[in-house]
């Protein structure tokens, strides 16, 4: 009927016909894809919290136990063998079955079976041996306690879980991906799970980090106990060989020698590192050696490496795990909480099996020995029948049963039948009580034992780590890793140009002006002529505003580069006198430094990257009365604020020019200083010698070997030659103490002075082309030995001492010094200096928000923007 009248009505039969196909796709979907989704989850990606396995490695593990027979069988053979259980191609069983063999737990390999360092692949299925490891046949089966099922044909049966006694999912590791879901298990130290598992017993806490069979260097900090939002940062280890070679001696998990050097050289070509040459000597170990061109720090290219490159990776773990048949997650302590729980519960098993054994072993020993011994199968001789059989020797044992523990059933006696004639005739009755008082002792020690279970499980893993444990110690050494500033690291591989009065910048303009090398990570501040301030990435053009005055790399949080800046409010307004800093911006904002009002602008400006406060002097347009045309303003006066305040005021009538009178010195705390040697040049990061901490008046002493003595500002752009022999803070009221060999006189001379010009080059030994620079001591007592000459046909004239302090006072730099000696010299050997006693210099602060001016005042630097919280 509602055929005829879905026939009578096109519509509705249509309509019908969408409704009836959309019900189909629904149920497709909610049966078929959901079943295959949950096939997937639970029968290839993710294992069993029981075991550790997936499926696929729990039948490789069967089919090898199956196949045991102590030899090496070919892995084509196991493989076809494991298709009787896991019919789903033999590909997938052999890699499943490389990637076990390759974590050296389980089974014992034999062949090419492929190199985690390298990547390389293991040979193919035909030619590679595998066998079960003693480790595997210990822990992993037990018949006895195995829960079986058929398999997928129902011709065979396999382990539902198989009993491992042991925390095996976390010392492996798993990683799969399924339908909607995924599971990143981590390996973790063999000794450490051990270790573990014994404080879960005691009742003791834990904590459980990875460890990793590529070794390398791990911060942990963020583990979260292996579950989703955690994070561990892994790297390389990186040595530094000698000035131009590194060598990667460890890598990261998950990483290989090939990709890990594939890394290096797109970092190389996309200009974020230089490297000169790369060498791979990798076979048992890791050795990448990379060459470095000369003039590069090792320090620098090690920081770039591990920002740039592979050397440094970040894994996301994801503990999940299948628990009754469901996708559980679940942190890496509680896997193995539930592990040792479940191996205290499979040991209990296997003692109690082994105690009914004992107990039944014992209890058929005591009737065999009763019947042997009270003769009661003559009692069998006169029976005719097999009931009859059964009842003599049921008489006959009554009387002598009375210790037994437990009831004679007709199996025991059917057995007792079965006994062969020569075992009675052979007998001995003083070695069948010696058996039955040693199944009393081991039945003794199995109830002990299962009184005493966790003491029973905690000596069994205790005996695990003596058989197994030795070689398994921690690869993957634990830190807390600095974050590394890319821009502090990456070379400046291209040049940044600036069109002033077009407002343009980039690394394109090649025919405008040339401001600095940068990279092309790197952020760009932009002052214009109206006060308007941008930081903007680097690019090949940029537009930013017509009247460019400032443009340089712009360095995030940076609290020493400090701006001093002199602005106009409005046409014909006042005019305004601020300091400030820029630590972090919104990137491709336009800032106004001004009041914002039409018609504002620059009338000075200056960038001090150390904080620098130059005096300035003001000239004033004649106009109507006024008295002082002209003055000096110090910018160490003006305190540091934050970029949005309006300053203090300089003038209400009109500035005519403003001109610098004087350059300035840092008003900020003092900063730390290094030197790095290889590259010979100064920097804040860390890298070298610690100079000392420098105030904005500190200068450093240099000398070189040719006797040449200055002091200089610390400026980070100097580069020292390599005749440099001395560099450190200079501190004025230490005397310096130079010996040198005079070629003119041909004699040694010492001589101790004070630097008193700071702005002038001194050679403070004679010009004669023969003249040779010996010694120069900076330490305020030092002491010298004099080794001498031996004279020809002579003995040798002893070492001589010399206080350097009581030899001569100090005297004017340009002074010949005292003679040191008339005799010839074979060396001036340094000693060590007499002690000394100066004040300290306060702790520095390098990340304080206060500075100090000249008069020691404290002048304010936090910053007052609504806006300066907004971050890249």
């Amino acid at each position: 009927m509602e055929e005829n009248e879905a026939l009578n009505n096109g519509e509705g039969q249509s309509e019908n016909q969408q409704e009836e196909a959309l019900t189909r796709v629904t149920g497709m979907y909610k049966d078929w894809f959901l079943d295959y989704a949950s096939y997937v989850i639970l029968e290839r990606a993710v294992p069993a919290i029981e075991d550790g396995f997936k499926p696929v490695q729990r039948r490789i593990m069967h089919s090898l136990k199956e196949l045991d027979d102590g030899r090496y069988n070919k892995v084509a053979n196991v493989v076809g063998h494991t298709m009787q259980y896991h019919p789903h191609g033999d590909a997938s069983i052999g890699d499943a079955m490389v990637q076990i063999g390759q974590k050296d737990l389980l089974i014992d390999t034999q062949g090419n079976w492929g190199n985690i360092l390298t990547g390389d692949g293991a040979a193919a299925s035909r030619y590679i041996e595998a066998r079960l490891s003693k480790f595997a046949l210990d822990v992993v089966f037990s018949p006895k306690i195995t829960e079986w099922q058929q398999s997928y044909d129902g011709r065979k049966k396999e382990p539902v879980n198989l009993p491992v006694k042991f925390p095996l999912l976390l010392a492996q590791g798993a990683e799969g991906i399924a339908v909607g879901l995924s599971t990143k298990i981590l390996p973790h130290n063999f000794n450490e799970l051990i270790d573990a598992s014994i404080s879960h017993l005691k009742g003791r806490s834990f904590k459980l980090y990875p460890d990793f069979p590529t070794a390398g260097i791990i911060d942990v900090s963020n583990y979260n106990d292996g579950l989703r939002g955690g994070k561990i940062r892994v790297r390389a280890k990186i040595e530094s060989l000698d000035k131009n070679t590194l060598v990667i001696k460890e890598i990261p998990y998950g990483t290989n020698t090939s990709s890990l050097i594939d890394s290096i050289l797109k970092a190389n070509d996309k200009g974020k590192i230089k490297v000169k040459k790369i060498e791979d000597n990798t076979a048992a170990e890791v050795e990448i050696l990379v060459h470095l061109p000369s003039g590069l720090s090792p320090d620098k290219s090690i920081d770039a490496l591990y920002a740039f490159t592979s050397c440094e990776s970040s894994i996301s773990p994801l503990a999940c795990i299948i628990e009754d048949n469901k996708p559980v997650f679940m942190g890496v302590s509680e896997i193995l909480k539930r592990s040792t729980d479940n191996t205290v519960s499979m040991l209990r098993q296997e003692l109690e099996i082994q105690l009914h054994e004992l107990e039944e072993q014992w209890h058929f020993s005591s009737l065999e020995r009763i019947f042997i011994e009270n003769r009661i199968y003559r009692e069998i001789e006169e029976e005719e029948t097999w009931e009859g059989v059964i009842a003599a020797i049921d008489k006959g044992l009554k009387p002598h049963i009375g210790h037994l523990k437990r009831a004679i059933t007709e199996d025991d006696i059917v057995r007792l039948t079965e006994i062969r004639i020569k075992r009675i005739s052979k007998f001995d009755l003083d070695k069948a009580k010696q058996y039955l008082e040693s199944l009393e002792d081991r039945i003794a020690e199995t109830k002990h034992h299962l009184d005493n279970l966790i003491d029973f499980a905690i000596a069994y893993f205790k005996e695990l780590k003596t058989k197994y444990g030795k070689g398994r110690e921690r690869k993957s050494e634990i830190r807390i890793f600095d974050d590394i500033e890319a821009t502090k690291v990456v070379i400046r591989n291209t040049k940044l140009y600036v069109n002033r009065e077009e407002g343009f910048i980039g690394t394109s303009l090649r025919r405008d002006e040339y401001v600095t090398d940068c990279s092309d990570i790197d952020d760009i501040i932009v002052f214009t002529q109206s006060g308007k301030m941008m930081v903007t990435k680097v690019d090949s053009k940029t537009f930013v505003e017509k009247g460019i005055i400032h443009v340089a790399v712009f360095k995030k949080k940076d609290k020493r580069t400090t701006y001093n800046m002199v602005y106009k409010d409005g046409k014909g307004g006042p005019s305004y006198i601020k300091r400030f800093n820029v630590t972090s911006i919104t990137r491709d904002k336009m800032y106004d430094l001004t009041n914002g009002k039409a018609g504002s602008e620059l009338l000075y400006f200056s960038a001090n990257p150390n904080g620098e406060a130059e005096v300035i002097t003001v000239h004033l347009r004649q106009s109507g009365s006024i008295k002082k045309l002209k003055w000096d303003i110090d910018f160490a006066d003006i305190l540091i604020k934050g970029r949005s305040s309006k300053g203090n005021t300089v003038s209400k009538y009109a500035v005519k020019r403003i001109e610098l009178k004087e350059k300035g010195v840092s008003t900020l705390k003092p900063r730390k200083i290094w030197f790095d040697d290889v590259v010979r040049r100064l920097n804040t990061d860390e890298r070298g010698e610690l100079l000392g901490a420098f105030k904005g008046e500190d200068l450093l002493l240099v000398a070189n070997q040719k006797g040449v003595v200055k002091t200089i500002a610390p400026d980070l752009n100097t580069r020292f030659d390599d005749d440099m022999i001395v560099l450190e803070k200079w501190v004025p009221e230490k005397p310096i103490s130079v010996i040198y060999y005079d070629g003119e006189k041909e004699r040694y001379y010492l001589k101790r002075f004070l630097i008193e010009n700071t702005n002038k080059e001194e050679l403070v030994i004679s010009e004669h082309s023969k003249t040779q620079l010996e010694l120069i001591l900076t330490d305020w007592r030092p002491m010298v030995e004099l080794e001498f000459v031996k004279p020809r046909g002579k003995d040798p004239k002893p070492n001589e001492t010399v206080n350097v302090e009581e030899f001569i006072a100090i005297k004017g730099i340009k002074a010949q010094g005292n003679q040191l000696t008339t005799d010839k010299l074979k060396n001036v050997n340094v000693l060590e200096a007499l002690p000394f006693e100066i004040e300290e210099e306060a702790e520095v602060e390098e990340d304080s928000n206060e500075a100090i001016s000249e008069d020691n005042t404290k002048i304010d630097t936090n910053n007052d923007e609504s806006d300066q919280t907004t971050l890249f």
